[in-house]
């Protein structure tokens, strides 16, 4: 049959095939570019309640550099702030900051030495002193070495005061004051130490004793 009379349906296929054979006998460096143009995606259709994973989407050449451009702008401003620099704080500004938290710290250490200094003078003349005029609990025992520890003390207070009496806050040097008391500090405290557990022990014994317990709220309501 001549290819002119050839009906219209294999015309058709006459020239699939022909465009089959040209595709074919293409380079195949040209082919894979042309595969290269787009990409294929799955497509989303859960927002539409139709969840086909077997649909597939062509996404062009551009749609990729658009977003690549896109994704750059975003990441750009992030880049930059990271690697600027803040402005390095003024040194005297600094140094003030931390004079002033020194001088608090050094201020309460001085008053909280002194609450108890207080509180030890306190116990011994409302307390300790009365207890030892009626005779009628082992003193020494249950209070240990308190009065030491209560002249140590108002001596530790006296030095601290004198210490931060200085004018000019550079020069205290409050460090020193514990450095040259530590070894009075530390002998007169292992013995108060040493002691606490029978001391508590003699208390709650005397504690079950009507008379003697009577002695105790006395020197507390004396203490409020």
């Amino acid at each position: 049959m001549d290819p002119k009379e050839a009906s219209g349906p294999e015309k058709e296929k006459e020239k699939e095939k022909e465009k089959g054979i040209k595709r074919r006998n293409r380079p195949v460096f040209l082919r894979y570019l042309e595969r290269r143009k787009t990409d294929s995606i799955v497509a989303d259709d859960m927002a539409k309640g139709d969840i086909n994973l077997g649909t597939l989407v062509r996404r062009s050449q551009s749609d990729k550099t658009e977003y690549s451009t896109k994704l750059k702008e975003r990441m750009t401003p992030h880049e930059l702030s990271s690697t600027s620099s803040p402005t390095p704080p003024d040194p005297e500004e600094v140094r003030t900051r931390k004079m002033s938290r020194r001088a608090k710290v050094i201020q309460e250490l001085v008053q909280t030495e002194k609450d108890y200094f207080t509180d030890l003078e306190l116990c011994i003349r409302e307390v300790v002193k009365p207890l030892r005029g009626l005779q009628v609990v082992d003193v020494d025992r249950l209070f240990s070495n308190m009065e030491t520890v209560s002249e140590v003390s108002a001596a530790l207070l006296q030095r601290l005061q004198e210490a931060t009496a200085e004018p000019d806050p550079d020069t205290i040097i409050i460090g020193e004051v514990f450095i040259q008391a530590k070894a009075t500090l530390e002998d007169i405290y292992k013995i108060y130490c040493y002691h606490h557990d029978d001391a508590n022990s003699l208390l709650k014994s005397y504690e079950k004793e009507e008379e003697l317990k009577q002695h105790f709220i006395k020197c507390v309501l004396a203490l409020k």
